[in-house]
Parts: structure tokens; sequence; C-alpha cells
């Protein structure tokens, strides 16, 4: 079986040094650099790639992604040129090494004939297209995740090493994928759903450009995974209990439970929370311009928020980052005493049988959601604030104001985000039929 190992020269006195790569099967073993660069402290040697510990502007992530490219790349053209008899040397390594490097990632050609090649030229033609529905130009988050969804596929090609040609995606290559992003990249089944769907686009826009492509991505075998989310809320009950509670004044639980107050009554995403100032309350209402929509939001301020600005002279919390309000607000839900064991999903770090952590691909500890059984207060994160004021506020008010606020384009994209079980919902029910009939009461007798 032919391998592909990279290696540097630990003996050479230059320091950066050359990345060699070393192509070996049978009848033939190869060896050349690859024209790229590297510290000798910054090389794993195990994991043969360069570390990403310092990777601020992720320039050596990039770097990794090219050698996964070219493993890939080196399998594929000598899975094609072996069977055409042609001669594996390093003549021929360096040559493919060199094209390699001066091939444009999105080569017309290419994008004709393979998967990734396309995929990825689809994502950066989209920070430039229209959706056709709303006529306005795709998000920068809509890219991303299409882009997001392409190195997948460049990963699961790696994985396998062999390209993808678009013309041979069928039921098998959606199976092995699907198993791929469960069982090596640990995804999530609504993420994996997610990745399909952005592949079912690639082939589409294939179809639609003339090209060919195997129709089966249109049948229902070729679906995408999901999975209902049990995602906890604070009901109004709950909310007075946290804005009751008596913190340490200006302690950093006194600080974050102001902020979750403020949050669960505001619906507000954590980064548009975190950046009201002052000067964003006016005249009982707050106006925001809603980060991710871009759209101005116009809230009514309740009566909780308030009293917390009250109580803080008319000032907001103190300032405090994403991740310590996500950490903070379990302290504050654990202290109030929600401890009851609820069923959810937690963020964990994956492991083998033996205890010892997962890495993904590039040498990083794996973390993925696990659903369970938890302690409420395990599952709390920033996300309660808008579901909370979203759940609470359904029924009674009109859900097209509740959507204003909470920025959700399609009512089914709201009504997903309720989490308002069925037997709420006749409890609601049922308090509406007798709050009605107590004041009909004299219109009803037979």
């Amino acid at each position: 079986m032919a391998t592909v190992n990279f290696k540097i020269e630990k003996d050479s006195m230059a320091d950066p040094t050359q990345i060699y790569v070393r192509f070996k099967g049978k009848g033939f073993d190869c060896q050349t650099p690859i024209g790229i660069l590297v510290s000798k402290k910054e090389w794993s040697q195990p994991k043969q790639k360069i570390k990403t510990t310092f990777d601020s502007d992720g320039f050596r992530n990039k770097i990794n992604t090219q050698l996964i490219e070219l493993k890939a790349e080196i399998i594929d053209q000598y899975n094609h040129d072996n069977h055409e008899g042609i001669k594996i040397s390093t003549k021929w390594l360096k040559e493919l090494i060199n094209v390699f490097h001066n091939k444009p990632s999105s080569n017309d050609g290419d994008a004709k004939i393979f998967l990734t090649a396309f995929s990825d030229k689809f994502s950066k033609e989209a920070e430039n297209k229209t959706n056709i529905s709303t006529g306005k130009v795709l998000k920068k988050r809509t890219a991303q995740d299409y882009q997001n969804s392409s190195n997948k596929l460049k990963s699961f090609e790696a994985y396998n090493n062999k390209k993808a040609k678009i013309d041979s995606i069928d039921l098998i290559f959606h199976k092995e994928l699907i198993n791929y992003l469960r069982s090596v990249e640990f995804l999530g089944e609504n993420t994996i759903g997610g990745i399909i769907d952005n592949l079912k686009a690639f082939l589409r826009d294939v179809e639609l450009s003339g090209l060919k492509v195997n129709p089966i991505y249109k049948d229902k075998k070729f679906y995408s995974p999901s999975l209902k989310t049990q995602d906890i809320y604070f009901d109004e009950e709950e909310i007075l209990k946290i804005m009751k509670h008596r913190f340490e004044l200006d302690s950093y639980l006194d600080n974050a439970r102001d902020w979750l107050i403020i949050g669960v009554w505001t619906g507000l995403r954590v980064s548009d929370l975190l950046s009201l100032t002052k000067k964003d309350f006016k005249n009982g209402f707050i106006d925001n311009r809603n980060f991710k929509t871009n759209i101005p939001v116009t809230i009514a301020i309740h009566p909780y928020v308030k009293l917390i600005l009250e109580k803080r002279k008319g000032d907001l919390p103190r300032h405090i980052s994403e991740q310590n309000l996500n950490n903070y607000i379990k302290d504050v839900a654990r202290e109030v005493g929600f401890n009851e064991k609820v069923i959810g999903s937690k963020m964990m770090e994956i492991k083998d049988e033996h205890g010892k952590s997962r890495l993904d691909i590039h040498g990083k500890k794996i973390h993925r959601k696990i659903s369970g059984s938890y302690h409420k207060y395990e599952l709390v994160t920033t996300h309660i604030c808008r579901r909370s004021f979203a759940t609470n506020l359904y029924g009674e008010i009109d859900t097209l104001t509740i959507m204003k606020i909470t920025g959700h384009q399609t009512e089914k994209q709201f009504l997903s985000y309720i989490k308002t079980t069925a037997k709420q919902h006749a409890q609601r029910l049922g308090e509406h039929w007798a709050k009605y009939y107590n004041e009909k009461s004299s219109l009803m007798t037979l």
C-alpha cells in the first residue's frame, strides 16, 4: 500500500527548514521538498504538521490544510497514473508538487470535475450572490457556512485519500460521508444535516450550470440528519426567583445575574446584549441595531430591567466577556437552586475508551454536545436569554411582534426556537378558556 508522509531534516543547519514529502509504495520510494518552510520548534513529527499553539492569524492552519490537500492530490494522481502505466519517480513527484503550488484553487477545469473544487468556487462566489427570494446579497455568515461545509468535504477526501468527482456523488458517498462526520469528526446530527443541505446546494448549482450530476441527491434517501434539541428555558416564575435572590452586592454573581435578567427580558443575542450602552435606553424603550441581521430593533423596557437600572443608578452592569457570562450564569443558576435533573445537551470533551482525549485532524481536542440527564444549572448558557424571552411571550402577544425583536426571519425558524411543552400549551389553553367563560358566565345558561 502506498503511503505519504511529511517530515523535516532535523540535522539541517537551516532554520526555518524545508518540509519534505516521502511517497513510498511497491516499486518506488520518492522524497522531495515541497516548497514550504517551517521553524523546527513549530514542527510536530508525530502529527506531521505545524503546531498551531500560537496561530493567531490562522496562517499555520492554512499550511496544515495545504498538507492535507497535497496528500490527497498525490494519492489521487497516483491512482490515475499508475493505472495508465506511468512510472512513479522522484521526477514525477516533483512535477506534481509544482503543478499543485501553481494551480489556482478555483481552477475552472477542476471545478467542472471535482466536488471540492466546485464547492470552494461556489463558496467564494456566494459572498456576492443574491438571494432570489429576498433580492438581498447573501449574508457573510451564509458564505462562511458554505466554506465550512466545503472544508469538511476536503477533510473527508483527505481521510479517504481520494478526491470525489462531481458525477460520482451517490448514496454510497452520502452514507460514507455521514459515517465519517459522526465517527471521525464527532459532529452532532443537526450540524451534519447542515453540511448535507449545503452539499445539495452545491449539486443543485452544478446541475443548473449544465454539468452532469447524479440526480439521486434529490431523492429522499439522500437525507439530511436532524435531531430535535431539548434546550431549556426559564419560565416567569423561575426568572422572578433569580431576580429576588440576594447575592453579595456588586459581586461577579450579582453582576452576571443582572445581565441575565436584562437578557431574558430583551431577547437580544448575547453579542448585542453586551454591546448595549446607556444611550440605547430612551423614553422607556431600548433602541438597538441587531448585529446579525443589521436590522434596527426597538424593545419596551421591562419592569425588571428598570429595577436593575435603578439599582445601578442608571448604569448597566459591568462589562463582561461572552465566555465569562456564559460561565458565570451557570453559577447563578446553581446558587439560586436549579439543581433538578433535566434532559438536555451539554458541551463535553470527547474521549476514547481509555479516557484519552480524542483529537481532530489539526491536533486539537474535540468537544461536542452530548445528550443526557444533567442538573439544570449545568445546561444554562447565554442562549437561554432569547429562548426564554420568545417562549414566555409566545401566545401572550402576536408572533410577528416577537419575531421583530428576536430577529427570526421566518415563522418556521421562530417556532423551532420555542420550548413550550405540549402540556404547557394545554394549560395555557385551559387558562384562556377559564378567563373567557368567566367573563361570559351570564351567557352560559342552558
